[in-house]
């Protein structure tokens, strides 16, 4: 008996077979429309691959009750245990954050940190404070920060006799506190002081980078947002009024909204996660959204925040694949792949280093003390991309389930074949670096700093 199922998948099978209509001929944007699921017969043969997995399981003395898988090819539900029941996500949740923030923004949006004087530049010395000003970039690292130094003093700025001050919360290597952003600004801006992890970072730059030596010489001070966390054994200080007097130096960008997701889901970081869904309205905003984009119940998807820090963040195995089907038709609309936002076995590290899944399975991990989360895509050479998840819960079973997941996925390609690497999982999208120089625009009046570079940089990222 055929019966049709919401789980925003019926554009895959639309696509495999050809018949994907341009967007353009579409009265509603098929990234929005829910899809469907078939459900047929049964598959035998995934059916016997699951239960293979959940008995493998229990002979480690774990509960197939805790556990949540979906199989999925195209629009047809291959197999499934416990498929539409929500339960603890992890890291998966970062899917929703993903697939909401590509359809909300521009793949190509960029957030800007911006950097001000107070003062004068007089014999190399700004006689005056040198302001940071946050604007959402939660991928500013040592390199960016060094970039930054390196153009200041192309503009003569040898010294800042003033204060440090950090306007709205500027972000630094993922750390928000003020005496950690404050003291890193400080490191990075002079290489007398640098670390081994500033000399690290200041060895992935393009070769031939100066090696800055501006030094700070007054105080860590903040302004707006996040003065108010300031403690009071903090280094950092509060500044309640504004600089009277300000003068613009230069506007960074930071990497692209695609570069973020990227590397978001590659190294599973929390900050940009949680930072992305807050400025999307929060967890429960973004679950409400992604149900309805990935065309699955509300119920199926419930977040309190963007990252999945926390057991209450409960997606269903359906909604997981649900929502994988979701950033895949989103991203086909614009010529790109899953693999341009998700790591890619053998191809990224970060959470999957050390782990021994096949050949380009594009995938999301997810683990919290006791879950151990694996959805994704495996391509096979009887089944084309087979999308699977599986949600794992027992009581500190973490690294079982990987070896367990690995192994599934190993005796799924078994099963139904390797294949070449399709299309639909080759990364496209060129990631610019870390301090990259064309990010940063020069605003400073001539005036101000004679040695003022000639305007901005030519943009030379792809557009």
């Amino acid at each position: 008996m055929l019966s049709l199922l919401s789980s925003g998948a019926l554009a895959l099978w639309l696509d495999a077979m050809g018949l994907m209509p341009p967007e353009s001929q579409v009265s509603v944007p098929l990234f929005d429309a829910p899809g469907l699921v078939l459900e047929v017969e049964a598959d035998e043969e995934a059916e016997s691959l699951v239960e293979r997995y959940l008995t493998d399981l229990e002979r480690q003395g774990i509960s197939r009750q805790r556990q949540g898988i979906w199989l999925q090819v195209g629009a047809e539900k291959l197999a499934s245990h416990q498929g539409t029941i929500p339960r603890s996500a992890a890291s998966v949740t970062k899917t929703a954050t993903t697939l909401v923030a590509l359809q909300t923004w521009d793949w190509q949006r960029r957030w800007l940190t911006e950097i001000s004087a107070t003062g004068s530049l007089v014999d190399g010395v700004l006689q005056g404070d040198l302001v940071i000003s946050g604007g959402g970039d939660r991928l500013w690292v040592w390199e960016d920060a060094i970039a930054v130094a390196v153009v200041l003093q192309e503009l003569g700025i040898e010294a800042v006799a003033g204060d440090l001050i950090l306007e709205n919360q500027p972000g630094l290597n993922f750390e928000q506190d003020a005496d950690e952003v404050g003291e890193g600004l400080i490191e990075s801006f002079d290489a007398r002081r640098w670390t081994p992890p500033v000399e690290r970072a200041y060895g992935r730059l393009a070769a031939r980078t100066p090696r800055p030596q501006l030094e700070i010489r007054g105080e860590i001070r903040v302004l707006g947002e996040g003065s108010a966390d300031i403690s009071e054994d903090s280094l950092a200080q509060p500044l309640t009024e504004p600089p009277s007097r300000r003068i613009p130096l230069l506007r960074q960008q930071s990497l692209p909204l695609l570069s973020l997701l990227k590397i978001m889901n590659v190294y599973s970081n929390n900050v940009i996660a949680d930072g992305l869904a807050e400025e999307l309205g929060g967890g429960a905003v973004v679950a409400r959204r992604a149900a309805h984009l990935a065309g699955v119940p509300e119920v199926e998807i419930q977040l309190v925040n963007g990252s999945g820090l926390g057991q209450e963040n409960r997606i269903s195995p359906r909604a997981a694949v649900a929502l994988l089907s979701g950033i895949h038709r989103r991203l086909a609309a614009g010529g790109l792949t899953l693999a341009d936002v998700l790591p890619v076995f053998g191809q990224d590290g970060g959470t999957m280093e050390e782990r021994g899944m096949p050949k380009g399975a594009t995938v999301k991990t997810g683990t919290l003390w006791n879950v151990s989360a694996l959805v994704g895509a495996v391509p096979t050479g009887d089944r084309g991309l087979v999308w699977f998840a599986l949600l794992n819960g027992g009581d500190a079973y973490t690294l079982p389930f990987r070896r367990q997941q690995d192994q599934f996925l190993q005796d799924l390609q078994g099963q139904w074949g390797r294949t070449i690497q399709p299309r639909s999982l080759t990364t496209s999208y060129p990631h610019p670096s870390f301090g990259n120089r064309d990010r940063i625009e020069v605003i400073a009046d001539p005036d101000f700093a004679p040695n003022q570079l000639a305007g901005p940089y030519p943009p030379t990222e792809p557009p």
